[in-house]
């Protein structure tokens, strides 16, 4: 797990209950033996010093402390290098675990040959990109592999999706009506044709073949090329057919309430930060881009990042 949380105000007001939550559900949900390592990049005082004491009490056996961000490539070298194990099981630090969420990414993962990636929560926006190695594998496995192309996903699903990164969810649902969802069968075991870079479970080995060797400087983005390098390396992205893991975002949803209780955690909903409707700024043309530019800019300037 890869955590961030550079101050408890404005965007990351309501945060500290999300890793808080994140991590309770992986706790209570894992059943299967792991090892648990997370990499801190660059949080306040008392994000720090609450992984210090998880540390501690034995619940993560491995915690790697930055004094500053080094981006979320430059964390994945140190991170995926420094993993235990064969197989590793990365998730962002806003990822809910439901039961059996990690025997349903190893049941397509034993399954299906060359795969890369496996995610627990399909998205259709995720869907339309580093295929080619999909493609490919379906085209020589006429005999044993089922395939299907329908809207299976459930609609509210992604509806929570798109409130859960900022997006307007009525205009997302509007822009994919015509995308089916590719569902594949193989070996008895279906998946969803497609991967997101916030969760996933991978060999150890094509993940760090797939991350950059050289960090390029950059905070925030390269995600997308990671996707790309997956399929690339000739290996597939797939997601179970069922949302094992959710991710929540900077808030913690009326809906999300009753998951939190059956992992211990007494919460209240908390109204998502600055998501009142979209700034006019935001639906300008080509405005998302240089608005994500000038954000990389201060935070360097404001946390001393060269």
């Amino acid at each position: 797990m890869l955590t961030y949380l550079p101050h408890l105000e404005g965007y990351f007001r309501s945060r500290f209950d999300v890793l808080k939550l994140s991590l309770a559900s992986l706790f209570a949900n894992t059943s299967l033996p792991y090892d648990l390592l997370v990499f801190d990049n660059g949080s306040c005082a008392p994000v720090v010093e609450y992984l210090t004491r998880l540390k501690s009490e034995g619940r993560i056996n491995f915690l790697l402390l930055s004094g500053t961000n080094i981006g979320k490539i430059g964390a994945f070298r140190l991170l995926f290098g420094a993993a235990p194990g064969n197989v590793v099981a990365y998730a962002d630090d806003d990822i809910f675990f439901y039961p059996g969420w990690l025997e349903a990414h190893l049941e397509i993962l034993d399954a299906y040959p060359k795969v890369g990636m496996v995610s627990g929560s399909p998205v259709r926006d995720a869907a339309d990109r580093a295929r080619s190695s999909l493609y490919r594998f379906i085209d020589e496995n006429r005999v044993g592999l089922s395939v299907s192309q329908k809207r299976q996903i459930p609609d509210q699903w992604e509806i929570d999706w798109a409130v859960s990164v900022g997006r307007d969810p009525q205009a997302y649902l509007e822009s994919t009506l015509d995308q089916p969802d590719l569902i594949l069968t193989y070996r008895g075991v279906e998946a969803f044709g497609s991967a997101s870079h916030f969760q996933f479970v991978a060999p150890k080995e094509v993940i760090l073949r797939a991350v950059p060797e050289e960090w390029s400087g950059k905070l925030m983005g390269d995600m997308i090329q990671l996707d790309e390098a997956v399929d690339g390396l000739g290996y597939l992205r797939l997601s179970t057919v069922e949302r094992t893991t959710r991710h929540l975002g900077n808030t913690i949803s009326p809906d999300v309430i009753e998951d939190a209780r059956a992992v211990g955690r007494q919460l209240d909903a908390i109204p998502a930060a600055g998501r009142p409707g979209k700034h006019w700024m935001v639906r300008l043309p080509g405005s998302r881009r240089l608005l994500t530019k000038i954000y990389d800019s201060l935070f360097r300037l404001l946390h001393n990042v060269d």
